[in-house]
């Protein structure tokens, strides 16, 4: 019997995610809450096999998050198949898990189901072609994959988000035989975790940044930021990672278009997978 005091745990579980120094107040507590903090992305999955109805259930999970207005405008394409993977490996900067996990989901923004509904009612809909419902869909598509993401760790699967898949959304459209008006949002590596695999739970910025209280307040951003920096630095050397401050990080991701990889031709690719974006 765990003898634990949930105070115990729940104080444990924020301090892994915040680090102890920025521990939040302690609130209600539960099973669930202890799962999402306990997150911690994979990269590096086991051959075996997943349970049977594995991909089912995790579709059903994903089924059951909200969607706006009831539309539903997301699909996924589970990717078991070896040769595909290491076609969409290449698109995804070559990251090895995506081939070694034995599946692999692809969540799609998907307004094609809606472009076939209008075609079959004898209309055109004018609101699928709008920046609204492009957004909308995308959203849609997270909201599934990440009530997944939690169904999968709550039965002792590991995954793994690739937002490279957009760095070339035409080459995965191609690949995926997606329709005009579905578009690769990112992938899911799904499997079991591999021994010996990295994995901690990885810092995020305190609380004093992201959460705001009626309105937005910048406040001392730049000393936070600085503390975290410094959590993330011992982070990264404990686990072997580069020796890269967060700062650094976004800098250099974003300081240079080069850094997008190719999403910053997104839009344009969008347009010409049947997303007109009005």
């Amino acid at each position: 019997m765990d003898t634990i005091d949930p105070s115990s745990r729940q104080r444990a579980a924020l301090a892994k995610r915040y680090g102890e120094a920025d521990v939040p107040a302690l609130g209600p507590w539960s099973e669930t809450l202890e799962l999402l903090l306990s997150h911690r992305t994979l990269r590096g999955f086991s051959s075996a096999p997943l349970p049977a109805n594995t991909l089912e259930t995790l579709v059903a999970a994903a089924s059951s998050a909200s969607t706006s207005s009831n539309l539903q405008t997301w699909s996924v394409v589970a990717v078991t198949d070896h040769d595909t993977k290491v076609e969409l490996a290449k698109v995804g900067a070559n990251q090895k898990y995506i081939v070694e996990c034995p599946l692999f989901m692809v969540w799609i923004a998907d307004l094609s189901r809606n472009n076939r509904l209008g075609r079959e009612e004898g209309m055109h809909l004018e609101g699928n072609d709008t920046l609204e419902m492009m957004l909308m869909a995308s959203l849609d598509a997270t909201l599934a994959a990440q009530n997944a993401a939690v169904a999968a760790e709550s039965i002792g699967l590991a995954m793994c988000y690739i937002g490279g898949l957009r760095n070339d959304a035409a080459r995965v459209a191609e690949l995926l035989h997606l329709p005009p008006g579905a578009f690769a949002v990112f992938g899911m590596c799904v499997g079991t975790p591999k021994p010996g695999a990295p994995s901690e739970v990885k810092p995020r910025l305190p609380q004093s940044i992201v959460l705001h209280r009626e309105t937005y307040k910048v406040g001392d951003e730049k000393a936070l930021r600085t503390l975290y920096d410094q959590r993330m630095g011992v982070f990264s050397k404990r686990n072997d990672m580069a020796m890269q401050t967060w700062t650094q990080r976004v800098v250099q991701r974003l300081a240079k278009l080069s850094g997008m990889s190719g999403r910053q031709h997104l839009k344009e690719t969008l347009i010409r997978l049947g997303f007109p974006l009005q």
